[in-house]
């Protein structure tokens, strides 16, 4: 099942990272010190899931996101392992198996060159840093791509923050390594369905997605 694809990984520096006031922090070569990009974006939520906690009661919240996170967290393993071709290295859970499969199908057919799994990235231009899931060329285009999880099939109002984080990763890709970056995908696992719901935007969304990072960096500085 396993194809192999074409690594040109870019040499990208591990930042060392630490939780600070539970906000994770990320340290540049040059000392200085950046909140995570997924820390800036999830301000767009934190009403909504602040909301959903007290209908549903703290228990029932923190079982959800527990079995959400640990799900999310071993799809994406296998993913960067199906990609660097390390397979070997892993083993594939029966509740996750349905899932990769569709994943790594989807890969198999839309992922050509490969620049980085997993690679740190940070811009001092945004003041912010995180770990990008892949950057690859998807049906032939350099893209960020984002690998997600959900039980059912997600609307795009939902998501409009996954768009955010992929055009700030976009942006710090290009300021670390000179390639631009022009399009963001996001490849969402969804639990009963044989493919992957795929969301795909490009230049001139990105863009728009990019300013909006901004000003959520700004009100992250007054908060």
């Amino acid at each position: 099942m396993h194809k192999q694809f074409n690594l040109q990984l870019s040499d990208l520096q591990k930042l060392p990272r630490r939780n600070v006031n539970g906000k994770r922090v990320y340290e540049t070569p040059d000392g200085s010190h950046y909140p995570s990009v997924t820390t800036i974006t999830g301000q767009m939520n934190a009403k909504a899931i602040s909301e959903w906690r007290a209908r549903v009661g703290a228990n029932v919240a923190n079982q959800i996101t527990t079995q959400a996170s640990s799900r999310g967290t071993s799809i994406h393993k296998l993913c960067e392992h199906y990609i660097l071709g390390t397979m070997d290295d892993v083993e594939v859970m029966p509740s996750n198996h349905e899932m990769f499969n569709a994943m790594a199908s989807h890969l198999d057919e839309t992922v050509g060159t490969v620049y980085g799994v997993e690679s740190f990235l940070y811009s001092d231009f945004l003041r912010s840093a995180g770990q990008v899931d892949m950057v690859a060329e998807y049906n032939g285009t350099l893209s960020i791509v984002d690998f997600k999880t959900a039980k059912k099939k997600k609307k795009e109002d939902w998501i409009q923050n996954y768009f955010v984080q992929e055009a700030a990763y976009s942006f710090m890709f290009e300021e670390r390594t000179g390639m631009q970056v022009p399009q963001l995908v996001t490849i969402i696992g969804v639990d009963g369905e044989s493919e992957p719901q795929v969301f795909i935007k490009n230049t001139k969304d990105r863009n728009k997605y990019l300013l909006q990072f901004l000003s959520l960096r700004d009100q992250f500085d007054l908060s």
